[in-house]
Protein backbone atom coordinates (compact mmCIF):
# COMPACT_ATOMS: atom_id res chain seq x y z
CA UNK A 1 0.00 0.00 0.00
CA UNK A 2 1.40 3.43 -1.27
CA UNK A 3 1.84 5.79 1.52
CA UNK A 4 -0.57 9.06 1.69
CA UNK A 5 1.19 11.91 0.31
CA UNK A 6 1.43 15.15 1.94
CA UNK A 7 -0.68 18.19 0.39
CA UNK A 8 0.45 21.47 0.11
CA UNK A 9 -0.27 23.47 2.60
CA UNK A 10 -3.54 26.10 1.18
CA UNK A 11 -3.83 29.57 3.02
CA UNK A 12 -6.12 30.42 5.48
CA UNK A 13 -8.97 32.57 5.45
CA UNK A 14 -10.17 35.15 7.77
CA UNK A 15 -13.87 35.59 7.63
CA UNK A 16 -14.97 37.43 10.39
CA UNK A 17 -15.58 37.16 14.42
CA UNK A 18 -18.19 38.07 17.14
CA UNK A 19 -17.72 38.94 20.62
CA UNK A 20 -19.79 40.30 23.02
CA UNK A 21 -18.82 43.45 24.93
CA UNK A 22 -16.33 42.94 27.71
CA UNK A 23 -17.89 44.13 31.69
CA UNK A 24 -15.90 44.69 34.11
CA UNK A 25 -15.78 41.55 37.26
CA UNK A 26 -18.93 41.73 39.22
CA UNK A 27 -20.59 43.85 36.99
CA UNK A 28 -23.35 42.57 34.27
CA UNK A 29 -21.72 39.41 34.17
CA UNK A 30 -21.08 38.41 37.23
CA UNK A 31 -23.75 35.62 36.96
CA UNK A 32 -22.56 34.55 33.77
CA UNK A 33 -20.62 31.31 33.47
CA UNK A 34 -17.61 31.13 30.65
CA UNK A 35 -20.42 28.96 28.97
CA UNK A 36 -23.42 31.31 28.83
CA UNK A 37 -20.81 33.81 27.20
CA UNK A 38 -19.16 31.80 25.27
CA UNK A 39 -22.05 30.06 23.27
CA UNK A 40 -23.62 34.09 23.17
CA UNK A 41 -20.54 35.10 21.57
CA UNK A 42 -20.44 31.93 18.90
CA UNK A 43 -24.47 31.65 18.44
CA UNK A 44 -23.88 35.74 16.85
CA UNK A 45 -21.11 34.31 14.42
CA UNK A 46 -23.39 31.63 13.39
CA UNK A 47 -26.25 33.88 13.13
CA UNK A 48 -24.37 36.44 11.16
CA UNK A 49 -22.47 34.04 8.67
CA UNK A 50 -25.81 31.81 8.57
CA UNK A 51 -23.89 28.33 10.10
CA UNK A 52 -26.96 26.45 11.47
CA UNK A 53 -27.16 23.59 8.71
CA UNK A 54 -25.44 20.65 9.56
CA UNK A 55 -21.50 20.59 8.61
CA UNK A 56 -21.51 23.77 8.30
CA UNK A 57 -18.51 23.78 10.13
CA UNK A 58 -15.68 21.41 10.97
CA UNK A 59 -14.75 22.11 13.87
CA UNK A 60 -14.72 24.43 17.14
CA UNK A 61 -11.83 25.50 19.61
CA UNK A 62 -11.76 26.96 22.49
CA UNK A 63 -10.89 27.29 26.00
CA UNK A 64 -10.79 29.48 29.37
CA UNK A 65 -8.08 30.21 32.09
CA UNK A 66 -9.95 30.56 34.96
CA UNK A 67 -12.55 27.19 34.43
CA UNK A 68 -14.79 25.27 36.91
CA UNK A 69 -14.76 21.51 36.90
CA UNK A 70 -18.12 22.02 34.92
CA UNK A 71 -15.80 23.29 32.00
CA UNK A 72 -13.85 20.18 31.34
CA UNK A 73 -15.21 19.69 28.15
CA UNK A 74 -16.19 23.66 27.55
CA UNK A 75 -15.41 23.94 23.87
CA UNK A 76 -18.23 20.72 23.03
CA UNK A 77 -20.66 21.77 25.68
CA UNK A 78 -20.62 25.35 24.51
CA UNK A 79 -21.73 23.82 20.81
CA UNK A 80 -24.40 21.38 22.57
CA UNK A 81 -25.88 24.77 23.79
CA UNK A 82 -25.30 26.27 21.01
CA UNK A 83 -27.24 27.17 17.40
CA UNK A 84 -24.01 25.30 15.64
CA UNK A 85 -24.85 21.76 14.39
CA UNK A 86 -24.36 19.71 17.34
CA UNK A 87 -22.45 17.15 15.43
CA UNK A 88 -20.12 19.61 15.00
CA UNK A 89 -16.43 18.13 16.47
CA UNK A 90 -14.85 20.59 19.52
CA UNK A 91 -12.05 20.54 22.11
CA UNK A 92 -10.35 22.44 24.72
CA UNK A 93 -6.79 24.72 24.20
CA UNK A 94 -5.67 26.75 26.87
CA UNK A 95 -2.40 29.15 27.18
CA UNK A 96 -3.22 31.13 29.69
CA UNK A 97 -3.76 34.80 27.89
CA UNK A 98 -2.33 33.59 24.83
CA UNK A 99 -5.26 31.17 24.54
CA UNK A 100 -7.64 32.82 22.23
CA UNK A 101 -5.00 33.72 19.84
CA UNK A 102 -3.45 29.37 20.37
CA UNK A 103 -7.29 28.45 19.48
CA UNK A 104 -7.54 30.55 16.20
CA UNK A 105 -3.84 29.09 15.20
CA UNK A 106 -4.95 25.38 16.11
CA UNK A 107 -7.85 25.76 13.91
CA UNK A 108 -5.59 27.18 11.05
CA UNK A 109 -3.11 24.57 11.04
CA UNK A 110 -6.20 21.94 9.83
CA UNK A 111 -7.56 24.29 7.59
CA UNK A 112 -4.04 24.69 5.99
CA UNK A 113 -3.30 20.71 6.05
CA UNK A 114 -6.44 20.05 4.59
CA UNK A 115 -8.05 18.35 7.17
CA UNK A 116 -11.18 20.52 7.29
CA UNK A 117 -12.83 23.26 5.17
CA UNK A 118 -13.78 25.61 8.19
CA UNK A 119 -13.73 26.06 11.86
CA UNK A 120 -14.54 28.11 14.86
CA UNK A 121 -11.99 29.18 17.60
CA UNK A 122 -12.43 31.36 20.32
CA UNK A 123 -11.91 31.62 24.32
CA UNK A 124 -14.12 33.01 27.53
CA UNK A 125 -13.36 33.79 31.00
CA UNK A 126 -15.23 34.96 33.97
CA UNK A 127 -13.05 36.87 37.03
CA UNK A 128 -16.69 36.85 38.48
CA UNK A 129 -17.64 33.27 38.65
CA UNK A 130 -13.74 32.24 39.38
CA UNK A 131 -13.29 28.55 40.73
CA UNK A 132 -13.25 28.19 44.64
CA UNK A 133 -11.24 25.35 45.56
CA UNK A 134 -11.81 23.09 48.63
CA UNK A 135 -9.18 23.90 51.74
CA UNK A 136 -6.43 21.33 50.52
CA UNK A 137 -6.33 20.26 54.22
CA UNK A 138 -10.11 19.20 54.07
CA UNK A 139 -9.97 17.87 50.68
CA UNK A 140 -6.84 15.22 52.21
CA UNK A 141 -9.39 14.14 55.01
CA UNK A 142 -12.51 13.65 52.30
CA UNK A 143 -9.87 11.58 50.85
CA UNK A 144 -8.84 9.45 53.61
CA UNK A 145 -12.45 9.21 54.43
CA UNK A 146 -13.67 7.81 51.02
CA UNK A 147 -10.59 5.32 51.33
CA UNK A 148 -11.45 4.11 54.73
CA UNK A 149 -13.16 0.55 55.08
CA UNK A 150 -15.38 1.47 57.69
CA UNK A 151 -17.82 3.58 58.84
CA UNK A 152 -15.32 4.08 61.88
CA UNK A 153 -12.43 4.79 59.71
CA UNK A 154 -14.39 7.22 58.18
CA UNK A 155 -15.39 9.01 61.23
CA UNK A 156 -11.89 8.94 62.52
CA UNK A 157 -10.95 10.91 59.43
CA UNK A 158 -13.84 12.97 59.18
CA UNK A 159 -13.35 14.25 63.55
CA UNK A 160 -9.97 15.67 62.25
CA UNK A 161 -11.70 18.63 60.60
CA UNK A 162 -11.45 21.77 62.03
CA UNK A 163 -13.28 25.24 60.94
CA UNK A 164 -10.38 27.01 59.35
CA UNK A 165 -10.23 23.73 56.64
CA UNK A 166 -13.42 25.57 55.35
CA UNK A 167 -11.82 29.04 54.09
CA UNK A 168 -12.07 27.82 50.47
CA UNK A 169 -8.63 28.15 48.24
CA UNK A 170 -9.52 31.61 46.50
CA UNK A 171 -7.89 31.87 43.22
CA UNK A 172 -4.70 33.95 43.12
CA UNK A 173 -3.46 36.38 40.07
CA UNK A 174 0.05 35.11 41.35
CA UNK A 175 2.89 33.42 39.89
CA UNK A 176 3.21 29.67 41.51
CA UNK A 177 6.80 30.10 40.88
CA UNK A 178 7.83 32.99 42.17
CA UNK A 179 4.53 33.94 44.07
CA UNK A 180 4.24 37.74 42.63
CA UNK A 181 1.36 39.15 40.56
CA UNK A 182 1.54 39.69 37.33
CA UNK A 183 1.46 43.47 37.85
CA UNK A 184 4.16 43.36 40.07
CA UNK A 185 6.57 41.30 37.56
CA UNK A 186 5.47 43.83 35.08
CA UNK A 187 6.74 46.76 37.43
CA UNK A 188 10.29 45.06 37.81
CA UNK A 189 10.13 45.11 33.54
CA UNK A 190 9.18 48.90 34.03
CA UNK A 191 12.00 50.06 36.54
CA UNK A 192 14.38 47.95 34.00
CA UNK A 193 13.76 49.33 30.87
CA UNK A 194 13.21 52.93 32.48
CA UNK A 195 9.22 52.90 31.38
CA UNK A 196 8.15 56.30 32.59
CA UNK A 197 4.86 57.11 34.31
CA UNK A 198 3.58 59.85 31.56
CA UNK A 199 4.72 57.33 28.38
CA UNK A 200 1.86 54.77 30.08
CA UNK A 201 -0.72 57.53 30.91
CA UNK A 202 -0.27 58.75 27.58
CA UNK A 203 -0.98 55.21 25.67
CA UNK A 204 -3.97 54.51 27.91
CA UNK A 205 -5.65 57.47 26.72
CA UNK A 206 -5.04 56.74 23.45
CA UNK A 207 -6.33 53.35 23.83
CA UNK A 208 -9.88 54.75 25.11
CA UNK A 209 -10.04 57.52 22.81
CA UNK A 210 -9.41 54.92 19.59
CA UNK A 211 -11.83 52.44 20.84
CA UNK A 212 -14.43 55.14 21.33
CA UNK A 213 -13.78 56.81 17.81
CA UNK A 214 -13.88 53.40 16.55
CA UNK A 215 -17.48 52.51 18.21
CA UNK A 216 -18.35 56.17 17.04
CA UNK A 217 -17.56 55.49 13.28
CA UNK A 218 -19.70 52.10 13.27
CA UNK A 219 -16.85 50.11 13.52
CA UNK A 220 -18.09 47.06 15.61
CA UNK A 221 -21.10 46.53 14.52
CA UNK A 222 -20.54 43.46 12.44
CA UNK A 223 -17.78 42.36 15.45
CA UNK A 224 -19.58 43.01 18.97
CA UNK A 225 -23.01 41.33 19.97
CA UNK A 226 -25.07 43.09 22.42
CA UNK A 227 -24.95 40.18 25.48
CA UNK A 228 -26.85 41.44 29.42
CA UNK A 229 -28.16 44.87 28.15
CA UNK A 230 -24.42 45.58 27.05
CA UNK A 231 -23.95 47.05 23.81
CA UNK A 232 -20.53 48.43 24.21
CA UNK A 233 -16.88 47.49 26.26
CA UNK A 234 -17.95 48.65 30.21
CA UNK A 235 -14.66 49.51 30.59
CA UNK A 236 -14.60 52.27 28.40
CA UNK A 237 -13.97 55.74 29.57
CA UNK A 238 -14.02 58.19 26.00
CA UNK A 239 -13.02 60.90 27.67
CA UNK A 240 -9.87 59.63 29.08
CA UNK A 241 -7.04 61.92 29.81
CA UNK A 242 -3.67 61.99 30.37
CA UNK A 243 -4.08 64.35 33.15
CA UNK A 244 -7.07 62.47 34.78
CA UNK A 245 -4.93 59.59 34.40
CA UNK A 246 -2.01 61.44 35.90
CA UNK A 247 -3.99 61.61 39.21
CA UNK A 248 -4.71 58.06 39.83
CA UNK A 249 -2.55 56.31 42.30
CA UNK A 250 0.46 53.68 41.79
CA UNK A 251 -0.68 50.50 42.86
CA UNK A 252 2.18 47.96 41.65
CA UNK A 253 5.82 48.52 42.24
CA UNK A 254 4.91 50.02 45.71
CA UNK A 255 8.15 48.15 46.94
CA UNK A 256 10.81 50.34 44.86
CA UNK A 257 11.30 53.91 43.78
CA UNK A 258 9.06 56.37 42.39
CA UNK A 259 6.01 53.03 40.88
CA UNK A 260 4.46 53.97 37.92
CA UNK A 261 1.83 51.58 37.48
CA UNK A 262 -2.03 52.48 38.18
CA UNK A 263 -5.01 50.88 37.83
CA UNK A 264 -5.93 53.46 35.02
CA UNK A 265 -2.31 52.11 32.51
CA UNK A 266 -3.20 48.45 33.79
CA UNK A 267 -6.31 46.02 32.46
CA UNK A 268 -8.64 44.98 35.03
CA UNK A 269 -10.52 41.91 35.67
CA UNK A 270 -13.20 41.76 32.92
CA UNK A 271 -14.92 39.19 32.01
CA UNK A 272 -16.11 38.16 28.12
CA UNK A 273 -16.02 36.05 25.21
CA UNK A 274 -14.87 36.15 21.31
CA UNK A 275 -14.75 33.79 18.19
CA UNK A 276 -13.41 33.98 15.39
CA UNK A 277 -14.56 32.09 11.90
CA UNK A 278 -11.57 30.69 9.58
CA UNK A 279 -11.75 28.66 6.51
CA UNK A 280 -10.13 27.31 3.01
CA UNK A 281 -10.21 29.89 0.62
CA UNK A 282 -12.90 27.44 -1.67
CA UNK A 283 -14.78 27.08 1.53
CA UNK A 284 -15.54 30.93 1.43
CA UNK A 285 -15.84 31.54 -2.32
CA UNK A 286 -18.82 28.15 -2.21
CA UNK A 287 -20.20 30.67 0.25
CA UNK A 288 -20.17 34.14 -1.73
CA UNK A 289 -17.92 34.93 1.67
CA UNK A 290 -15.13 37.56 1.32
CA UNK A 291 -12.51 36.56 3.10
CA UNK A 292 -11.48 40.20 5.45
CA UNK A 293 -7.28 38.45 5.99
CA UNK A 294 -5.77 35.85 5.58
CA UNK A 295 -3.35 34.50 8.48
CA UNK A 296 -0.01 34.04 7.06
CA UNK A 297 2.86 33.28 10.12
CA UNK A 298 2.27 32.56 13.53
CA UNK A 299 5.32 32.32 16.30
CA UNK A 300 5.16 31.28 20.00
CA UNK A 301 8.50 31.62 22.57
CA UNK A 302 9.38 31.51 26.18
CA UNK A 303 11.35 33.02 28.65
CA UNK A 304 12.71 32.01 32.05
CA UNK A 305 11.30 34.21 34.14
CA UNK A 306 12.60 33.06 37.23
CA UNK A 307 16.36 32.48 36.61
CA UNK A 308 16.99 34.70 33.49
CA UNK A 309 17.99 37.85 32.93
CA UNK A 310 14.44 39.24 35.29
CA UNK A 311 16.48 42.54 36.17
CA UNK A 312 18.04 44.01 33.08
CA UNK A 313 14.55 43.22 31.37
CA UNK A 314 15.43 40.87 29.21
CA UNK A 315 12.91 37.64 30.52
CA UNK A 316 10.54 39.59 32.27
CA UNK A 317 7.25 37.43 32.91
CA UNK A 318 5.56 39.15 29.83
CA UNK A 319 8.36 39.76 27.54
CA UNK A 320 8.42 36.88 25.27
CA UNK A 321 7.36 38.72 22.21
CA UNK A 322 10.64 40.67 22.43
CA UNK A 323 12.35 36.96 21.42
CA UNK A 324 9.14 35.94 19.45
CA UNK A 325 8.55 38.39 16.70
CA UNK A 326 11.95 38.92 15.80
CA UNK A 327 12.28 35.60 15.32
CA UNK A 328 8.79 35.16 12.94
CA UNK A 329 9.50 37.95 11.08
CA UNK A 330 13.17 36.82 10.00
CA UNK A 331 11.97 33.67 9.20
CA UNK A 332 9.23 35.60 6.83
CA UNK A 333 11.51 37.77 5.58
CA UNK A 334 10.06 40.61 6.94
CA UNK A 335 10.64 44.33 9.15
CA UNK A 336 8.64 45.90 11.50
CA UNK A 337 7.99 48.85 8.45
CA UNK A 338 6.30 46.35 6.62
CA UNK A 339 3.31 46.18 8.31
CA UNK A 340 0.28 48.49 8.17
CA UNK A 341 -1.16 47.93 11.54
CA UNK A 342 0.51 46.06 15.05
CA UNK A 343 -1.74 45.23 17.63
CA UNK A 344 -0.08 44.23 21.13
CA UNK A 345 -2.11 43.30 23.61
CA UNK A 346 -2.20 45.83 26.41
CA UNK A 347 -1.97 43.85 30.02
CA UNK A 348 0.00 46.90 31.08
CA UNK A 349 0.91 49.84 29.34
CA UNK A 350 4.31 49.18 30.73
CA UNK A 351 4.49 45.84 29.26
CA UNK A 352 3.75 47.54 25.82
CA UNK A 353 6.59 50.23 26.02
CA UNK A 354 9.17 47.70 27.31
CA UNK A 355 8.08 45.57 24.00
CA UNK A 356 8.60 47.91 21.57
CA UNK A 357 12.15 49.19 23.56
CA UNK A 358 13.05 45.62 23.41
CA UNK A 359 12.31 44.70 19.28
CA UNK A 360 14.16 48.51 18.86
CA UNK A 361 17.37 46.65 20.84
CA UNK A 362 17.16 43.94 18.68
CA UNK A 363 17.16 45.33 15.49
CA UNK A 364 13.83 45.87 14.38
CA UNK A 365 12.80 49.25 13.37
CA UNK A 366 10.45 51.75 15.90
CA UNK A 367 6.42 50.96 15.90
CA UNK A 368 4.77 54.04 13.94
CA UNK A 369 2.73 54.57 16.99
CA UNK A 370 -0.07 56.10 14.43
CA UNK A 371 -0.06 52.09 13.76
CA UNK A 372 -0.01 50.60 16.86
CA UNK A 373 -3.76 49.70 18.16
CA UNK A 374 -5.56 51.74 16.34
CA UNK A 375 -8.94 50.94 17.33
CA UNK A 376 -7.70 50.58 21.05
CA UNK A 377 -7.29 47.32 22.59
CA UNK A 378 -6.79 45.98 26.51
CA UNK A 379 -6.37 48.58 28.31
CA UNK A 380 -9.57 50.21 27.38
CA UNK A 381 -11.51 47.19 26.11
CA UNK A 382 -10.73 45.04 29.02
CA UNK A 383 -9.34 41.39 29.10
CA UNK A 384 -10.79 38.59 29.69
CA UNK A 385 -7.84 36.01 29.64
CA UNK A 386 -8.73 33.32 26.53
CA UNK A 387 -11.29 35.59 25.06
CA UNK A 388 -8.58 38.56 24.01
CA UNK A 389 -6.27 36.85 21.19
CA UNK A 390 -9.72 36.33 19.31
CA UNK A 391 -10.69 39.95 19.89
CA UNK A 392 -7.49 40.64 18.48
CA UNK A 393 -7.44 38.49 15.35
CA UNK A 394 -11.28 39.81 14.45
CA UNK A 395 -10.50 43.41 15.01
CA UNK A 396 -7.35 43.60 12.83
CA UNK A 397 -8.30 41.46 10.12
CA UNK A 398 -11.47 43.93 9.74
CA UNK A 399 -9.24 46.75 10.33
CA UNK A 400 -7.05 45.75 7.60
CA UNK A 401 -10.46 44.97 4.96
CA UNK A 402 -11.42 48.18 6.11
CA UNK A 403 -8.63 49.93 4.47
CA UNK A 404 -9.90 48.11 1.04
CA UNK A 405 -6.04 47.61 0.02
CA UNK A 406 -3.44 45.13 0.21
CA UNK A 407 -2.37 45.19 4.29
CA UNK A 408 -0.29 43.38 6.43
CA UNK A 409 -0.95 43.15 10.56
CA UNK A 410 1.39 42.53 13.07
CA UNK A 411 0.14 40.44 16.39
CA UNK A 412 1.46 40.24 19.68
CA UNK A 413 0.44 38.70 22.89
CA UNK A 414 2.00 38.02 26.21
CA UNK A 415 0.87 35.34 28.33
CA UNK A 416 1.91 34.45 32.13
CA UNK A 417 4.25 31.96 32.58
CA UNK A 418 6.37 33.67 30.48
CA UNK A 419 5.08 33.10 27.29
CA UNK A 420 4.19 34.74 24.33
CA UNK A 421 2.13 34.22 20.79
CA UNK A 422 2.62 36.34 17.76
CA UNK A 423 0.80 35.93 14.09
CA UNK A 424 0.59 38.12 11.20
CA UNK A 425 -2.48 38.93 8.98
CA UNK A 426 -2.33 39.61 4.95
CA UNK A 427 -4.64 40.88 3.21
CA UNK A 428 -4.10 41.37 -0.87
Amino acid sequence: MSPLKPRAARRVAIIGGARIPFARSDGPYATASNQEMLTAALDGLVERYDLQEPGAVGEFVAGAVLKHARDFNLARETVLGSKLDARTPAYDIQQACGTGLQAVIAAANKIALGQTESAIAGGADTASDAPLGVNDRLRRILLEARRAKSAGGRLKALARIRPSHLIPDIPRNAEPRTGLSMGEHAAVTARAWGISREAQDELAAASHQRLAAAYERGFFQDLVIPFRDLARDQNLRPGSTTAELAALKPVFGLDGPNPTMTAGNSTPLTDGAATVLLASEEWAEARGLEPLAYLTAYRTAAVDFVAGDVAGGEDGLLMAPAYAVPRMLERAGLGVEDFDLVEIHEAFASQVLATLAAWEKRGLAPVDRARLNVAGSSLATGHPFAATGARIVATLAALLAERDAPGRGLISVCAAGGQGVTAVLERN
